[in-house]
């Protein structure tokens, strides 16, 4: 079979709110973002997580991806929504399932795929929030800091929802 005749994939994809402690505020936690590196999505800033394996939980791909890209290890995941990312532009389509964790104690992220993330840092739920609400303004959907689609669309998709361990 030629990919002539494939038919476009919807594909699914975890993203993963690390939380940076388990004592985060309920109404602004803080999480762990990368900026993306080749990909799709380069540029942009993202959660740690990946492509949801055959016969993979959510939550087993969660914490695999956190140990190859952060080499974290996290407690308590959680599922907290998904979201329907349709990238036109790329020719892409996911389903992304959001859950949310927390680190295991205070160590910090290292870039362990350095092709895929620049770097991690913590950021919080207000600063989210404040990127895709200028996006949003702009008309152009550009703010100070460019998002990946999955996070922009959780925010206009899922209103109220907040990565907690509640």
């Amino acid at each position: 079979m030629t990919t002539q005749n494939l038919s476009p994939q919807v594909r699914v994809g975890v993203g993963v709110f690390i939380l940076k402690s388990p004592n985060e505020l309920t109404n602004n936690p803080r999480f762990l973002l990368g900026k993306r590196l080749g990909s799709h999505g380069a540029g942009t800033f993202a959660l740690p997580g990946g492509h949801l394996e055959f016969g993979e939980t959510p939550d087993r791909c969660a914490i695999r991806e956190i140990a190859e890209e952060t080499g974290l290890d996290v407690t308590n995941v959680r599922f907290l929504t998904a979201t329907n990312d349709y990238m036109k532009a790329e020719g892409k389509h996911y389903i992304t399932m959001f859950v949310t964790c927390v680190r295991e104690n205070e160590t910090e992220p290292q870039v362990l795929e350095p092709n895929k993330c620049e770097f991690w840092e913590w950021a919080s739920w207000e600063q989210l929030m404040g990127w895709v609400k200028m996006a949003d303004e702009t008309g152009e959907g550009k703010s100070e800091v460019d998002l990946f689609l999955p996070l922009v669309n959780l925010v206009r998709q899922r209103p109220g929802i907040i990565p907690t361990l509640e």
